[in-house]
C-alpha cells in the first residue's frame, strides 16, 4: 500500500539523521540549516515478530514483510505558510502524505546550531503547527467562499453540510488550533474528504534526545509530553545519533550489547516504525506456505474481500470464502495441518472483518 509518514521539524533537528536510520537511503546530513531540499524517499521494513516465528514454523523458501514509505521533508522556518524558506514546497510535500512524524530537539549541544539560537521543543512545535494551520486557514476560507455560494444556489444539501464543517474548521484554526479537534460524522467525512488539510493528518511527536536521556527523558520530554496531553498523539522518545551508531554495527550480537549497555530492549527505530505503522491504521495478516511466509498489509477495520484484494484485485472480485487461523494457535501448535485437526482453522465469508495477526488462505473464483 502507498501509504507515506512525513518526517517534520525545523531545520537541524535531527530529521535526517533519523531518516537515515529507518531507511537504506542515504539523506544528506550536515550541521545546516535547510540541508534536505528535495523530499528523500525510504521504503522501511516493518519488525514483526510474528513473522520471525512463523518462518521458524514453516521453514518456506523465500519470506517478505510489510514496508511503508517515510518521507523526510525539508526543515520549515517561520513564514513558511508565506512562502518563506522552502515553505511552498515543504507544505505541498506534507499534504502528499498521510500521517507526520514530528521531529522535535530535546537535546542540548553547543556544536549543533539551531535556527532560533536555544532549545525550547514547545516553541518549535508552536511555530510547525502555526504554519500548518495558517496554511490550512488559507484553504478553508478559499473554499467557504465557494461552498456558500453553491449554498445560497437553489438546493444543495451538500454544499450547505459543507459549509457547516468548514466554518467549524475555520473557528478552531483561528484559535490556533490543529482541524484535527474537530470530530466530523461519516457524511462529514465524505464531503470534505478533498480538502487534504495538513492539520487533520495524524501526528506522532518523536523527542530526539542524548544517550544520558534515553531511557527516562529530560525536562525538554515532560515539557512536550504537558503541551500535547489533549491531542491524543503518542510521543516517542529516541536518540537519533544513538540509532545512527547502532545502524553501523554490522552483527545482531554487537547490536544487542550496545542496547544492554544503554538499558534499551530494542532499538527505538524499531518502535519508531511499529508506532507510525499504527498512526496509519494499517494492520497485518499473514499467508504461510512451503513457498512463501509473507505478511500483507491492510486498512484496519477491513472485510475479508478487501482484505484479499491487497494480493490481488481478482481475489476480491471473484471471493468465496477465507480460511483463517489465529496467529496463536499456529505458534503454539506448529503447523497448519496441527492446526485443522485441532478445529483452529475457521471458514469465513465476506462479512468477516479481519483481525491483526490472522493467517488467512482465500478461495476465490474469477
Amino acid at each position: 500500500m502507498a501509504l507515506q509518514c512525513g518526517i517534520v521539524g525545523l531545520p537541524n533537528v535531527g530529521k535526517s539523521t533519523l531518516f537515515n536510520c529507518l531507511s537504506n537511503a542515504k539523506a544528506q546530513s550536515a550541521n545546516f540549516p535547510f540541508c534536505t531540499i528535495e523530499p528523500n524517499v525510504g521504503v522501511i521494513t516493518i519488525p514483526d515478530d510474528r513473522l520471525i516465528r512463523l518462518t521458524e514454523l514453516v521453514q518456506p523458501q523465500k519470506v517478505q514483510p510489510s514496508v511503508m514509505e517515510i518521507v523526510d521533508i525539508a526543515g520549515l522556518v517561520k513564514g513558511a505558510s508565506k512562502g518563506e524558506g522552502l515553505g511552498n514546497k515543504f507544505l505541498t510535500n506534507i499534504r502528499e502524505t498521510n500521517a507526520i512524524i514530528h521531529v522535535l530537539r530535546c537535546f542540548e549541544d553547543g556544536n549543533i546550531v539551531h535556527v532560533d539560537g536555544s532549545v525550547d521543543p514547545i516553541r518549535d512545535k508552536e511555530t510547525i503547527d502555526m504554519e500548518l494551520q495558517l496554511k490550512d486557514l488559507e484553504t478553508v476560507e478559499t473554499r467557504l467562499q465557494k461552498a456558500a455560494k453553491l449554498a445560497k444556489v437553489g438546493k444543495n444539501p451538500e454544499a450547505k453540510k459543507l459549509v457547516e464543517v468548514l466554518e467549524r474548521y475555520q473557528e478552531v484554526l483561528m484559535q490556533g488550533k490543529s482541524a484535527r479537534v474537530v470530530e466530523l460524522s461519516e457524511a462529514e467525512e465524505l464531503v470534505t474528504k478533498d480538502l487534504h488539510l495538513l492539520t487533520t493528518k495524524p501526528v506522532l511527536y518523536v523527542c530526539n534526545v542524548d544517550e544520558a536521556s534515553v531511557t527516562n527523558g529530560n525536562v525538554h520530554v515532560e515539557a512536550v509530553k504537558e503541551a500535547v496531553k489533549d491531542e491524543n498523539a503518542e510521543v516517542l522518545i529516541v536518540g537519533a545519533g544513538i540509532e545512527a551508531d547502532i545502524a553501523e554495527l554490522e552483527s545482531y550480537e554487537e547490536k544487542q550489547m550496545f542496547l544492554e549497555d544503554l538499558g534499551l530492549e530494542e532499538p527505538g527505530v524499531n518502535k519508531l516504525i511499529k508506532a507510525a505503522f499504527s498512526l496509519l491504521e494499517l494492520e497485518t495478516y499473514f499467508t504461510a506456505g512451503v513457498k512463501e511466509v509473507r505478511s500483507w498489509t491492510y486498512p484496519k477495520g477491513a472485510k475479508a474481500p478487501q482484505a484479499a484484494g491487497v494480493i490481488h484485485t481478482d481475489f476480491e472480485k471473484g471471493f468465496i470464502r477465507a480460511e483463517v487461523i489465529k496467529y496463536e494457535d499456529f505458534s503454539n501448535l506448529g503447523s497448519e495441518n496441527a492446526c485443522k485437526e485441532a478445529g483452529k482453522m475457521n471458514v469465513e465469508g465476506k462479512e468477516y472483518v479481519v483481525q491483526d495477526g490472522d493467517i488467512m488462505h482465500f478461495r476465490f473464483n474469477v
